[in-house]
């Protein structure tokens, strides 16, 4: 803001004020107006009269004004003091207007127009008229003109006016005039370059006139979090905006939103939070065993496929579904064994490398619980004077059976069999199991493999008759069997054929000629007509009937190959052909399938023909598309040793256990 510093001020005062002030005595004399100077603080009075009239091309004045100025009052003349009165604005008149015309040829952006601008005085208030003037510095004079005393009393001896210099004259130069000839502002007035102001500037500053505000807005949170995370404008188009399916990104959606709340409200929800976080949320474990997803699996495909590959029975009365199961869910061993055998056969079929791992933990887990079952037991039985035998619980027994089944479904042929098998035999001979239905399966189970197993190796002999292994302990009626030829009696034979062939084989090492003689036909010959006697219990015309005819046909011809000439001849091809005749009567999907190994392994090692072997070689192929256990490729290799063995050296052919240990192979052949 422009102070009154340095700066002349005129002030004219009302009509009927004017003899009261002093230096005027009468109306109609000359007005004169107090004036200030610049260069002594004096104040007199001065004459409207004696203002001089300033030519447009006249001297320059004294060094106050450094340009002339001519100022008149309604196209009266300044020379005389008639433009008081007369025609002209009565000064008794409450009110009256002034016109003053300011001419400077040295700021030509100074328009007449401009210099045009009317004044009026009222009761109320007083016009002041500024002119502008250019000397070396600019200075104003002020016309102040009172109507009332008030007014009047203002104007004293003692105001001393200043004259302040006008800062950045320069931007003078962009000021432009304005019409007020009418009152009204030009409509399409450019912005003025107002000159800076002093002190604090606005926090707010004002807008610039004739110009468009522009409102700031800010960033908005409410856009989904795809554009947001990408600094993308968002059309919130809900549930998904179509900015994002327009860029062919997938929409987020949108963040939650959030409702406020008081700092007391938000230590109460922290502190529900700690509640809940000190609480577990994890449940506990429905089974022992079945801990996570794999585990789960593994459960269904031993319910829904894989037992139904262990047994002769494939529906509801299945023991491994209906007796192991059920004992797993209360022994925690039992279920990881369980858990192994089906995480092996499942591997088989997917080589995912997360179901042999999680295989491989179940594996450890059951060695590991056997382990501490077996010693906890031990330290009991000691402490026993009277019963010094080791007594287990039947799931141990159990978990012994599924470990030895896992080694055929991981097709090992190492003797990995072994101490399972060795356990189980002596934990079922030492002590019956506690229950009956339990104990009639087991030993049926453990005889099986058993058996089978004293084909297939040298030292493995059966434990048939040994304590409560004695098979007419446990004959039940016809259907009660899990497996072929244990309880009807088929596998007898089959002992008694292995135990010949041991003493042919010791003969044939000592070197007794010939290496069978009167007594081994003799007890050959008892054999045989057991054979041909024996009858099976399933009903004719079956999958189980033609099932229980090929172990028939397969339990002679092993007494066949066991006492006669190991070459061709029609006997041997009568008896291989009708078994392959069972064989082929067998629906690919009936349980019967599940116990094919062993006979047809029998037929395979006395298959002289061509022909012959082409449908035992199909035979392998079609159980293996069954079981899918992986104890299946190595017999099948060892027939076919056999079948090299027979093209060459015939005679020695018959003793396909000898050929197995020079293959460094020991398995099972169930």
């Amino acid at each position: 803001m422009l102070s009154m510093q340095n700066t002349p001020a005129f002030y004219l005062p009302s009509a009927a004020n004017l003899t009261s002030h002093r230096g005027i005595q009468q109306p109609n004399a000359p007005t004169t107006i107090p004036t200030t100077t610049d260069h002594a603080n004096t104040t007199h009075s001065l004459t409207l009269s004696e203002i001089p009239t300033f030519p447009d091309d006249g001297p320059a004045m004294d060094d106050a004004l450094s340009h002339h100025e001519s100022v008149s009052t309604d196209g009266v003349s300044n020379d005389s003091p008639d433009s008081w009165d007369g025609e002209g604005q009565s000064d008794r008149s409450t009110s009256a207007d002034y016109e003053v015309k300011i001419h400077d040829a040295s700021y030509p952006f100074v328009d007449s127009n401009y210099s045009q601008m009317p004044v009026s005085s009222s009761s109320a208030a007083a016009a002041a008229v500024t002119i502008l003037t250019a000397a070396s510095k600019p200075f104003r004079i002020n016309f102040i003109a009172a109507n009332n005393p008030s007014d009047t009393a203002m104007v004293d001896d003692d105001v001393t006016p200043k004259v302040e210099e006008i800062e950045e004259v320069e931007g003078l130069q962009s000021i432009k005039p304005i019409e007020v000839g009418t009152g009204n502002p030009t409509p399409a007035a450019a912005p003025v370059n107002v000159p800076r102001k002093r002190g604090r500037p606005r926090k707010h500053p004002l807008p610039v006139p004739g110009g468009q505000i522009k409102i700031t807005k800010g960033r908005s949170k409410t856009g989904c979090i795809t554009c947001r995370r990408r600094k993308k404008k968002c059309d919130e188009t809900k549930p998904s905006c179509l900015n994002c399916q327009k860029n062919a990104v997938v929409c987020e959606g949108y963040p939650p939103k959030e409702i406020w709340k008081s700092g007391k409200q938000k230590m109460e929800d922290a502190r529900s939070k700690a509640i809940l976080a000190a609480v577990p949320r994890s449940l506990p474990l429905l089974i022992d065993g079945v801990e996570t997803e794999i585990d789960r699996r593994f459960l269904d495909h031993f319910v829904h496929g894989f037992s139904r590959v262990l047994t002769l029975i494939n529906d509801d009365t299945n023991p491994f579904k209906e007796i192991l199961l059920p004992m797993a869910a209360q022994h925690r061993g039992l279920m990881h064994s369980l858990m192994c055998l089906s995480g092996s056969h499942l591997s088989a079929l997917d080589p995912e490398p997360k179901l042999k791992e999680r295989k491989f933990y179940h594996f450890h887990h059951a060695i590991q619980d056997l382990k501490d079952n077996i010693m906890s037991s031990s330290i009991k039985s000691s402490g026993d004077t009277e019963e010094s035998e080791l007594l287990v619980e039947d799931p141990i027994i159990a978990s012994t059976i599924a470990l030895s089944l896992n080694t055929i479904c991981e097709g090992e042929t190492n003797g990995e069999y072994r101490p399972h098998m060795d356990a189980a035999r002596y934990l079922l001979v030492t002590q019956q199991p506690r229950n009956e239905k339990f104990r009639q399966f087991i030993v049926e189970f453990f005889q099986y493999h058993d058996v089978s197993n004293s084909i297939t190796s040298l030292d493995r002999r059966p434990a048939l008759g040994q304590g409560d292994l004695r098979l007419p302990d446990f004959v039940p009626h016809a259907q009660a069997g899990m497996f072929l030829g244990v309880f009807d009696g088929l596998f007898n034979y089959i002992s008694d054929v292995t135990r010949l062939r041991d003493r042919i084989r010791q003969r044939f090492n000592e070197g007794y000629e010939p290496a069978v003689d009167y007594q081994i036909l003799s007890d050959a010959v008892s054999i045989d007509s057991a054979i041909r006697a024996w009858e099976t219990s399933h009903a004719p015309d079956t999958p189980n009937w033609c099932l229980a005819q090929l172990y028939r046909q397969s339990t002679w011809v092993y007494l066949y190959r066991t006492i006669r000439p190991s070459k061709p001849s029609e006997k041997i091809a009568q008896v291989v052909d009708d078994g392959l005749a069972y064989l082929d009567q067998l629906p690919q999907d009936s349980g019967a399938f599940s116990i094919v190994l062993m006979p047809l392994f029998l037929l395979g090692c006395s298959a002289f023909l061509t022909r012959q072997r082409e449908r035992i070689q199909k035979g392998f192929e079609a159980l293996k598309a069954y079981s899918n256990l992986r104890n299946i490729e190595p017999a099948f290799k060892v027939v076919q040793r056999v079948w090299e063995v027979m093209d060459t050296k015939t005679e020695e052919s018959w003793d396909w256990e000898k050929i197995i240990k020079d293959m460094n192979m020991d398995f099972l052949i169930t």
